[in-house]
């Protein structure tokens, strides 16, 4: 089984000894997500040269903080030191990181993602000079850097998911509940042949929050404030999950954004944690995973370890799930 890692933030862990650690337990890549306080690309680049086979990706850098040429360049970059090892992971964010800790609009979000993509696809793969002129970016005479690099794209509503369809090597879906992934996953798919690509060669690789204690209550709470947390922290979360649990998911943000954090965690049922996320002791959490990979569409799970659990289950997480565990 392919399985990738999302390193989390602790305030007990580096990055990078977790990232040697999950190359060691024979995770086939791991992967930086970038809010704040730590920038992916650099601690990417550190993991490149303390590793050997292990390959690294950014889940995810916004499509708004950089231009589309310096993420093209960080792409090629991190391939580079990685010796072809890297994978390059951008989404959307979310209004209030975009607005709040950056300083732009939030506007027109699918367009951006579709033209940042565009553009940096080119500057990697084009053999001549890269003109581009659209709706919201345009760059002229960029020279092309030469680097395959695997471009991935977390989209979560049906107009993101076509520009996966139509310009990207692998969709990161993330509270997208597992039983809806594959009817999700429509829409990328007859994108892609309308666009004279075919759909088997996108990588499916949902982000998979899990926890494992021996406290199997422990494990599921963690998966029960993950959910909560992005429910009321983002529409397009809210929405994702709302495919499946509508009421629910309503009255999770409802209850989030009052500032009652509590019960919107109490809101997530184990229904809900089993839909979206991996939870338990370590033999039931294992099985889940591996379930979970032989009966959907999922090509490579990335295993994401709730924030707010991380400094207490990160290390025994990581040990139960690796694919050398079942060994």
């Amino acid at each position: 089984m392919h399985l990738g890692l999302v390193i989390p933030r602790t305030g007990a862990h580096d990055p990078t000894d977790l990232a040697i650690d999950a190359e060691q337990q024979g995770y086939d890549s791991v992967w930086m997500g970038e809010l704040w306080g730590t920038s992916s690309v650099v601690k990417l680049a550190e993991i490149a040269a303390l590793t050997d086979k292990v390959e690294i990706g950014t889940a995810i850098v916004n499509v708004f903080s950089r231009t589309p040429a310096v993420l093209a360049m960080t792409a090629a970059t991190l391939d580079q030191v990685s010796d072809g090892r890297a994978s390059f992971g951008v989404g959307t964010s979310t209004p209030t990181a975009v607005e709040n800790i950056h300083g732009m609009t939030f506007e027109q979000p699918v367009r951006r993602s579709h033209e940042t993509i565009e553009i940096i696809t080119k500057i990697l793969r084009d053999d001549e000079r890269v003109d581009y002129d659209g709706e919201l970016l345009s760059v002229t005479g960029v020279p092309p850097v030469n680097a395959d690099v695997p471009v991935y794209h977390a989209a979560l509503g049906p107009a993101n998911r076509r520009v996966v369809g139509r310009l990207c090597d692998g969709w990161m879906p993330h509270n997208i509940p597992f039983s809806e992934l594959e009817s999700a996953f429509e829409v990328v798919e007859r994108t892609a042949r309308e666009s004279d690509r075919d759909p088997d060669e996108i990588t499916i690789a949902p982000y998979v929050p899990a926890a494992v204690s021996d406290d199997e209550s422990e494990a599921y709470d963690a998966v029960r404030g993950h959910i909560a947390y992005y429910v009321g922290s983002g529409e397009g979360y809210q929405n994702a999950v709302a495919t499946q649990f509508p009421d629910r998911a309503e009255r999770i943000a409802e209850a989030w954004q009052a500032g009652d954090r509590g019960e919107a965690t109490g809101l997530v049922t184990d229904e809900m944690v089993h839909d979206l996320g991996v939870a338990g002791t370590p033999d039931a959490a294992r099985e889940q995973l591996y379930e979970l990979t032989a009966e959907t569409a999922i090509d490579r799970p990335l295993v994401t370890i709730p924030e707010q659990a991380a400094d207490e289950l990160a290390e025994g997480t990581i040990e139960a799930l690796a694919p050398v565990s079942d060994s």
